[in-house]
């Protein structure tokens, strides 16, 4: 074989190889594009979903509906099934319309209290002594009432009413335990947070503004722990010092107290 001859066989096989590397670049490119071009389903919020939504909640209530979209429009970690964020907590808030993404979404213990809170429920946390907010025994998950003793001044007379003015109230973050070593007095604050509705919010904080604190050591509110179980509530009343003192005698007995001031 010629030294020209060789250089046309060599022209002519790198020719072919040139060919079949641009056939195989082509069809691999246009199976890429034909597989960005392929529509796959999608699920997307149907309507606005708020940050703290469960996903069970999510699905129940029909808040997803699904979508075709092409492959290359998919938001990161959009899902195509509900079961892949039934147990999960929305951590985001979710537009309507907007392409549902495992990334919005989180357990309940990365989203703190606010995985408990939804409707009218508000978190709000109050300082006070240890023995009001019942430090050291509170845990989160306990519910408590709130009792308060309320002074009222009536005709120039100073009377003190006592009464439970909140029942059934969620504890989210119990108070931290006093250490018994560290010599800490009944006067140390420390904080209880609970979950009460916005209404219950404004009457809860009436009673820690205006509680008569200088009748108690402890502030002149307290929180009581309700039975873990089968809790039940005795009927509303209010005690003041002609129930405390009056309540169960007779009506001889009765007459024999004399109150000083007393309406």
């Amino acid at each position: 074989m010629t030294y020209q001859l060789r250089n046309v066989v060599v022209a002519v096989a790198l020719g072919l190889l040139a060919a079949v590397l641009v056939t195989v670049y082509v069809a691999n490119y246009r199976k890429h594009v034909q597989q960005g071009a392929q529509n796959v389903d999608v699920l997307v919020a149907a309507e606005d979903i708020p940050a703290g939504t469960s996903g069970a909640a999510i699905v129940s209530g029909h808040m997803l509906k699904q979508l075709t979209v092409p492959r290359t429009a998919l938001t990161p970690g959009a899902i195509s099934s509900p079961d892949e964020i039934v147990r999960l907590v929305s951590t985001d808030q979710i537009m309507a319309g907007e392409q549902v993404s495992t990334r919005r979404f989180g357990n309940a213990a990365e989203l703190g209290v606010r995985a408990q809170l939804k409707g009218t429920l508000r978190a709000i946390q109050v300082a006070a002594t240890p023995n009001q907010v019942l430090a050291g025994t509170l845990r989160a998950g306990d519910h408590v009432d709130v009792v308060g003793n309320i002074k009222v001044d009536t005709a120039g007379n100073d009377q003190h009413f006592d009464r439970v003015l909140l029942r059934n109230l969620l504890v989210l973050r119990p108070p931290a335990p006093i250490d018994p070593k560290s010599g800490l007095s009944s006067q140390t604050t420390a904080s209880v947070m609970l979950a009460v509705t916005d209404s219950q919010a404004a009457k809860l904080m009436f009673v820690v503004k205006n509680s008569d604190a200088s009748s108690s050591s402890d502030g002149g509110w307290a929180l009581e722990l309700r039975p873990v179980g089968n809790s039940a509530d005795s009927p509303d009343h209010v005690e003041s010092i002609q129930t405390v003192l009056l309540d169960g005698l007779s009506a001889s007995q009765r007459s024999k107290v004399v109150i000083t001031g007393s309406h």
